[in-house]
């Protein structure tokens, strides 16, 4: 698709001409009910609006973002360094979207489609976004790019790992090996210390140029890369409070007065140990919105999150919550959010226990599931 007229002054035909063929092309792409993403140089791709608000934007107000020629928001399939050409050179009467892209790649790029296709914060806020190269105009816009650069250039290597074979006698690229061995390993329950025995022994099975993670430590950064990590919050050790937001530099809890880090190791001789400060206890938050939104934006998945309403089937037998009386009395007495069946139903589990109990450590955790109720049950 021509994009030219991008750097084309607001009052033009070209322009005009451009905005309407572009807010089309999003418009039959987008996922959020008609609503599609404003890449206006003052929303910067971080505001969602309906067509009409954003064909507004583009030609009344702020224009467009000149940078954001790869329109991955809005439907445009990320393209790897190693197709681009190939795209480049395709005739123009050939949609982009049937030009292969990553063969072999064992389902890699539309995983990074549904990574990177989405911010964390693309929907809600203003936030980095990929695809928008440097333009100068205003602090936003600067703030955009400079976090975006670095977000590009994560998409670059994860791209370039999909489209590599991980050595010339396998058709699996690096990044399918990590992913799958990680799957294996959370699936099958394994032990960090088991995994890293297992990376080390398959590096020295492999040729000397592949390249697997030498332990389970920096498989784990590879795969935060992939929007999969969580972040790590301090807490009270009596569990007044955490040290989070406006808490997050005090060194002791507001209720208690308890420090909230470990006591300094000494040596023998009584000195003092200076060791890097580590604390007492820790709530691992796994953020709920990204992954909420990650369920509506990977294709695989959508459609099970209206399974609740239009897949399940109704015929008086309990099987599922949705078949429950107290699934129809909140219906019942909640129809505005009982109508749309893309609303999404939660239900809350939390219990304590010791899952190393019979090893010899004290470490124990308190998990707190949340379950989201329109999957189906063999997808929970």
């Amino acid at each position: 698709m021509d994009k030219s007229w991008m750097r084309k002054p607001k009052s033009s035909r070209e322009y005009i001409r451009g905005v309407m063929a572009f807010v089309k092309f999003a418009s039959e792409n987008s996922r959020r009910n008609g609503l599609i993403v404003c890449p206006c140089k003052k929303c910067c791709l971080g505001k969602t609006w309906s067509t009409e608000v954003v064909f507004t934007h583009l030609t009344s107000g702020a224009g467009i973002l000149e940078g954001y020629t790869q329109w991955i928001m809005h439907g445009e399939p990320i393209v790897s360094p190693a197709n681009r050409e190939a795209i480049s050179e395709a005739p123009s009467t050939v949609p982009v979207n049937s030009i292969p892209l990553h063969g072999g790649s064992s389902g890699m790029q539309d995983m990074l489609n549904d990574v990177f296709a989405m911010h964390d914060d693309c929907v809600e806020a203003g936030g980095s976004q990929v695809g928008v190269e440097a333009e100068p105009e205003s602090e936003s816009v600067e703030d955009t790019i400079e976090d975006s650069n670095k977000r590009a250039k994560k998409l670059e290597d994860l791209l370039k790992d999909a489209d590599t074979p991980l050595h010339e006698n396998t058709k699996h690229s690096k990044l399918g090996a990590i992913v799958r061995l990680y799957s294996i390993k959370c699936m099958g329950g394994w032990s960090n210390t088991s995994f890293s025995m297992l990376l080390e022994f398959i590096n020295e099975l492999i040729p000397s140029d592949a390249s697997l993670p030498k332990d389970t430590y920096e498989a784990k950064k590879y795969m935060r890369d992939l929007g999969l990590g969580y972040e790590k919050i301090s807490a009270c050790r009596k569990g007044c409070m955490l040290f989070w937001r406006e808490n997050e530099k005090l060194d002791k809890c507001t209720s208690c007065n308890q420090s909230r880090w470990k006591d300094d190791v000494s040596h023998e001789d009584g000195s003092a140990k200076s060791l890097k400060k580590k604390p007492v206890k820790v709530l691992r938050w796994f953020p709920l919105i990204p992954r909420l939104q990650r369920l509506f934006m990977s294709h695989h998945t959508s459609s099970h999150m209206k399974w609740h309403a239009q897949g399940r089937t109704k015929d008086g037998v309990l099987r599922h919550p949705a078949d429950g009386e107290a699934w129809k009395a909140f219906d019942s007495r909640y129809p505005d959010f009982a109508s749309d069946p893309r609303n999404v139903r939660l239900g809350l589990a939390s219990d304590g226990f010791n899952p190393f109990g019979n090893m010899s450590t004290s470490h124990s955790i308190w998990p707190v599931m949340l379950v989201p109720y329109n999957l189906p049950p063999g997808c929970v």
